[in-house]
């Protein structure tokens, strides 16, 4: 039953996690690798069996140890695989604390977040208010930019490199609010 689910094209990865856990079981207790074989041999060999890392393996085993609503992130897409795994080394309650906060902040955490996250549980254990502070921060790949094309910029710094463009246009911008706040001021 475990082999013929890891064979199916599409997976989720709760799926293969609870299966990936129910094999290794399995193997240990049916002596199919020897009495002196490891956790990680046994990781190896599903692995293998599977076109995946013994790393890999673990990574999935370790999804097993987050709460239903967080593995549901997880399947959705939501939460990617190494952030998960390393939130599920968190407590039940602080993974309900984050679930929560994922659904009042309308965001998931970062790898970076989920690896802070891990280690300040580790050290001194995570409140609500902890999560929610972490969760509010902006992610990097949430920040906003503004993209111009070089040659547009170019023509008026012909021999400035890219720092000096942006600082050129920076201050271009900040001179042109200082010309329309004077208009507006002469308009008054």
């Amino acid at each position: 039953m475990v082999d013929s689910n890891l064979h199916r094209e599409h997976i989720l990865p709760s799926e293969k996690a609870f299966a990936y856990k129910m094999k290794m079981e399995s193997m240990k207790h049916q002596g199919t690798l020897s009495q002196v074989a490891t956790k990680s041999d046994t990781a190896a060999e599903i692995g293998k069996q599977q076109g995946e890392s013994r790393d890999q393996v673990f990574r999935y085993i370790r999804l097993t140890n987050l709460i239903p609503e967080l593995l549901q992130y997880v399947d959705d897409g939501k939460i990617a695989l190494t952030p998960a795994v390393e939130l599920s080394y968190l407590t039940k309650e602080e993974q309900t604390a984050l679930s929560e906060t994922i659904v009042s902040e309308q965001c998931t955490p970062s790898l970076s977040q989920a690896q802070r996250m891990k280690k300040l549980s580790r050290a001194e254990g995570l409140t609500p208010e902890i999560i929610a502070a972490m969760m509010s921060e902006a992610k990097a790949n949430q920040r906003e930019t503004l993209k111009l094309p070089l040659e547009r910029v170019r023509q008026f710094a012909p021999k400035a490199n890219q720092k000096q463009l942006e600082d050129f246009v920076l201050k271009a911008c900040e001179h042109y609010r200082k010309h329309l706040n004077r208009q507006q001021e002469r308009g008054r």
